[in-house]
């Protein structure tokens, strides 16, 4: 588990305090909490799965550096309503290098002011990548489902799906899946108490060793 040793609960109470406080004022006066008790943690985390992530795939990037596999702070309001300045949430992502977020899976873990969560998928998949997705479904259903199914226990599948089926009288199994227009397999935790030390490492490599056998279906899409 390398030198990561969990967040400090008063670490983690920044973002909620960020959420009610989002200004560069109080940001300013708090910065040191967020280098040390957030930005510090985050790359230990990173260093500690670094192994385990380049096991199932070594193009991975895994540098931890913001902007690489942690998240910026900073918000950007261009295009946006919200105008605050700052994320009240924090996350890292390991993916592939020069690859888009549309079409790259992305294996994350996030923390929020009132949880936090962790899984693997697309942020907004391309409709190219989704019909390739739907076509290697109806070609290989049963190999499919074998091997989603041990998956499906503990992670919720997310994402928004056609209002009307794609298909007729597909098995519901395999329709929750085909019929998505983008996708992430999800397991979303109310309970603060396990960020708070080094097992959660463990979860994490469970949970991404789960989902590998997926991701490598959806590498080869591309």
């Amino acid at each position: 588990m390398g030198n990561f040793i969990g967040f400090k609960p008063d670490a983690l109470n920044f973002l909620q305090l960020l959420s009610q406080n989002n200004n560069k004022e109080w940001f300013r006066a708090n910065r040191e909490t967020y280098d040390e008790g957030i930005v510090a943690p985050l790359r230990l985390l990173v260093d500690a799965l670094a192994p385990d992530m380049l096991f199932i795939d070594d193009l991975l990037e895994v540098r931890p550096a913001v902007g690489k596999t942690l998240s910026r702070i900073h918000r950007d309001t261009r295009f946006s309503h919200n105008k605050s300045p700052y994320r009240s949430n924090v996350w890292i992502a390991f993916k592939r290098p020069r690859k888009t977020l549309s079409d790259s899976p992305t294996f994350f873990f996030e923390i929020m002011p009132d949880g936090w969560r962790y899984g693997m998928g697309y942020y907004s998949a391309s409709r190219t990548t989704m019909t390739r997705f739907r076509d290697y479904i109806a070609d290989n259903p049963r190999s499919f489902l074998a091997t989603v199914a041990d998956i499906r226990t503990g992670f919720a599948l997310e994402g928004e799906s056609y209002k009307r089926p794609l298909l007729k009288d597909q098995q519901p199994a395999l329709a929750d899946w085909y019929n998505k227009k983008t996708f992430a397999l999800i397991d979303e935790r109310r309970d603060m108490a396990p960020l708070y030390g080094p097992e959660l490492v463990a979860i994490l490599h469970e949970a991404f060793r789960r989902l590998a056998p997926l991701y490598q279906i959806l590498t080869r899409l591309g």
